[in-house]
């Protein structure tokens, strides 16, 4: 008999799900990452094991879908999961994917976002119960995203009006709450970061002070959302592997 599991798309090497994989783990639910990006028919797990879905960070847009396709399966994965209330997180790429499944539009943003800026919380909403009004964030986008119909924005920032929104049982993050020190070591080690951090006009010194100040203060809200999250599949998986 199949185990349901939570799938993660992985679209290049440095981007890894960091601290939402751990949290998955730490309440013992069965995941399995995949890159199927330049896949044109990817071969996926059937659609009744899936508990949640993750959908990473990556350089490509979210609808390249001439050269790399995989990206349509996952839009489509997406619609469909929310359209029965699976769990589903998008990070960056990710969050613009969901997006674009469920009707917001893709579009460059007025300038790169990349190093550790500003986003101020959405008052309408309870979601994010522990953030502080306005806080210091991990961005690395170029392009933003518009609200889907019916969903609810829950972070916005001075470049971009949808820094993260609620659309049922999706949550899309265009900041990375994901990323732990070691991780941010192999960002920093990837020449084409690094191509991106300077054309933007930082330096991978002060993203590496700014990691040290901030990332302190991001660790509860990371734990908190992704705990949530966590919490959600794994209360998702019961409920199949019960059903069975």
């Amino acid at each position: 008999m199949s185990q349901s599991q939570v799938l993660i798309f992985q679209h290049v090497e440095w981007e890894k799900p960091g601290r939402i994989l751990d949290n998955l783990e730490e309440m013992f639910v069965p995941t399995q990452i995949l890159n199927i990006a330049g896949k044109k028919k990817p071969d996926l797990p059937d659609f009744k094991d899936v508990a949640g879905v993750v959908i990473m960070g990556g350089p490509m847009g979210a609808q390249d879908y001439d050269k790399y396709p995989g990206l349509k399966a996952e839009a489509k994965l997406v619609k469909a999961a929310t359209a029965v209330g699976k769990p589903v997180l998008g990070i960056c790429l990710g969050h613009q994917i969901i997006a674009g499944a469920l009707g917001g539009k893709l579009k460059q943003g007025k300038a790169p976002e990349i190093g550790f800026g500003p986003i101020t919380r959405v008052e309408q909403h309870d979601y994010f119960q522990m953030w502080s009004k306005s806080l210091e964030v991990l961005h690395w986008h170029n392009d933003v995203v518009s609200l889907p119909q019916g969903a609810q924005v829950l972070a916005r920032s001075p470049l971009t009006k949808v820094q993260a929104f609620r659309a049922g049982s999706a949550l899309g993050l265009q900041f990375h709450l994901e990323v732990t020190a070691t991780l941010f070591e192999e960002w920093l080690s990837e020449p084409s970061m690094v191509k991106d951090a300077k054309k933007a006009g930082v330096s991978v010194e002060k993203l590496r002070e700014d990691f040290a100040e901030y990332n302190p203060r991001l660790l509860p809200l990371a734990e908190s959302v992704f705990s949530s999250f966590a919490a959600r599949c794994s209360t998702y998986a019961k409920a199949l592997d019960e059903s069975r």
